[in-house]
């Protein structure tokens, strides 16, 4: 529990903290997943929306000046947001403003992530903080923002990195840096070929999670020499910390693991749900009996647009055909009409009609299955209608024909695919 004067010391930081979330990203390794949405959009874990982790991050760590910066195909996150996230109140100086690219600067989209923040730079300025957050709007995680700013000042910073440890063997899609016995950052590699190994750890690498805190003043200097570069792609992590490091600026490192939000002896939880792979298995480690990441916890709550549904409905109760669901996670709206639902996850308004059968999979909004379906190990996007008698995941070498089917056998259905094409809003 933290002491009194520790409370006063991190909330007031984090009252004078301005968060940006960078969420303009398409994902496109999440291939036709992102077709008609941007990545911190998908929809996940049921109820949310992969961008619900960052901002409840922040306005449970009270942070409540956030801008949303967005760019590819947006309309659907910019939607959310308005319905979910306008609670905080203007009054007190709360609010979570979207930004889109609107060529303020001069004609041209973000071009990087350093970029987007420049482009905002007057934006930013007219809220006066002395820190600034940046962060990926596509992770999802818990986060205490709080004690990272709090290490942060304690370190006399002037950027604070947060990181992680990952296998070594995935370190090429990140940030990968090397810090000495202080946790000053003395090296970092924006997604190297050959990541370096933590030292005493070989099979580790340390790894920036995309969330960074900056002096306000210090960041601002930066943006404007980076962005006279020439040379420069406009990137922190391709550019900006690079330059810092060596030019011997206080950058450092502050372990996940010292800010996470964890339960009893829980491991930190974070995860990059930027492949469908890894899409399937975040959604999928959710249907454990004690999952990684507590979705129940009352302390720390996961904040998102509540739509009015219904209670789940499950009927018949046939030998033959029964309304069943086990080991699942079954939303508001959804009705299973003597079906059988296995270690699956179905978001709102799913209905799976009689003598179907899904398993392992992950069905989004506003799906239908028809009857005799058989869905094994699938990601069925956003109100896709599955014909009756169709199989899914049983032969793969037929699925490749006509869906998307991952590295790991795990296969996209979106209406599309399916010759549903309607122009709609996604």
């Amino acid at each position: 529990m933290r002491q009194p004067e520790k409370v006063k010391f991190v909330s007031q930081m984090t009252k004078n903290t301005y968060a940006m979330v960078l969420a303009g990203g398409r994902g496109s390794r999440l291939h036709q997943l992102t077709d008609w949405r941007a990545k911190p959009a998908v929809p996940i874990a049921g109820k949310f929306r992969i961008i619900d982790f960052v901002l409840s991050n922040c306005v449970n760590s009270g942070i409540r000046r956030v801008g949303v910066a967005t760019q590819y195909k947006s309309h659907s996150l910019i939607q959310h947001i308005q319905r979910g996230w306008q609670f905080l109140n203007g009054q007190f100086g709360e609010f979570i403003d979207v930004l889109p690219a609107q060529q303020r600067v001069e004609a041209k989209w973000y071009q990087g992530t350093a970029d987007a923040v420049f482009q905002n730079l007057d934006i930013l300025r007219e809220t006066s903080p002395d820190y600034v957050l940046i962060l990926a709007g596509d992770h999802v995680y818990k986060m205490d923002y709080g004690e990272l700013i709090a290490f942060h000042v304690e370190r006399q910073a002037d950027m604070t990195v947060a990181c992680i440890e990952v296998p070594l063997a995935d370190a090429t899609s990140f940030g990968v840096m090397e810090v000495d016995k202080e946790g000053r950052v003395v090296a970092f590699d924006e997604k190297p070929n050959q990541p370096k190994p933590i030292v005493n750890k070989p099979d580790k690498a340390l790894a920036s999670m995309g969330v960074y805190v900056f002096n306000a003043q210090f960041l601002y200097e930066q943006l404007l020499r980076d962005v006279d570069d020439p040379g420069s792609s406009h990137d922190f992590g391709k550019d900006i910390i690079p330059h810092l490091i060596a030019a011997k600026y206080r950058v450092f490192a502050q372990n996940f693991n010292d800010s996470c939000v964890k339960y009893d002896d829980g491991k930190p939880y974070w995860r990059d749900v930027g492949t469908v792979d890894a899409y399937w298995e975040a959604n999928m480690e959710l249907t454990k009996v004690v999952p990684d990441l507590n979705m129940y916890d009352q302390d720390w709550p996961i904040w998102t647009f509540q739509e009015q549904l219904p209670p789940a409905k499950f009927v018949f109760n046939d030998d033959e055909r029964r309304g069943m669901a086990v080991d699942s996670l079954v939303s508001g709206g959804c009705i299973i009409s003597g079906a059988s639902v296995h270690s699956s996850l179905l978001f709102s308004n799913v209905h799976v009609h009689s003598y179907s059968s899904v398993e392992e999979s992950v069905l989004l909004p506003n799906v239908e299955v028809g009857r005799n379906v058989v869905i094994r190990r699938a990601v069925i996007d956003k109100l896709s209608i599955i014909p009756d008698g169709m199989q899914i995941g049983v032969d793969l070498e037929e699925d490749r024909k006509r869906f998307y089917v991952s590295e790991n056998g795990i296969v996209l259905v979106t209406p599309d695919m399916l010759g549903q094409k309607v122009h709609r809003i996604r």
